[in-house]
């Protein structure tokens, strides 16, 4: 199992859901977070924001649906016909093991 920490525009976050629950994907969580990439913030007038508003996605997914999740997010994410600086970002992490709190089964 892989855990999918999906960064993405707040404005992109609803419609790449959408998208993989299209697919079959439809466990994930949402948060609102504050960061900046490789752009150092962005400069507006004269001011300097270091800190840009993005929504988080959180998914676990088995090995072999990797290609097709990060395929969905980056074709659903990307902003314009190439993208765009700030478009987001996709970490893969292992899962060692998963527990349902209200049972306390192991799901892996």
């Amino acid at each position: 199992m892989l855990m999918l920490e999906i960064i993405v525009r707040p404005e992109k976050a609803d419609e790449v859901m959408a998208e993989l629950l299209a697919a079959g994907f439809p466990s994930i969580s949402k948060m609102d977070i504050l960061g900046r990439g490789k752009q150092k913030g962005i400069q507006v007038g004269t001011n300097h924001y270091n800190q840009i508003s993005k929504k988080m996605l959180m998914m676990v997914i088995p090995e072999d649906d990797k290609e097709e999740v990060i395929d969905i997010v980056k074709r659903t994410a990307r902003t314009g016909d190439h993208g765009s600086f700030g478009d987001g970002k996709i970490f893969v992490l292992p899962v060692l093991e998963a527990y349902t709190v209200s049972t306390g089964k192991k799901e892996l």
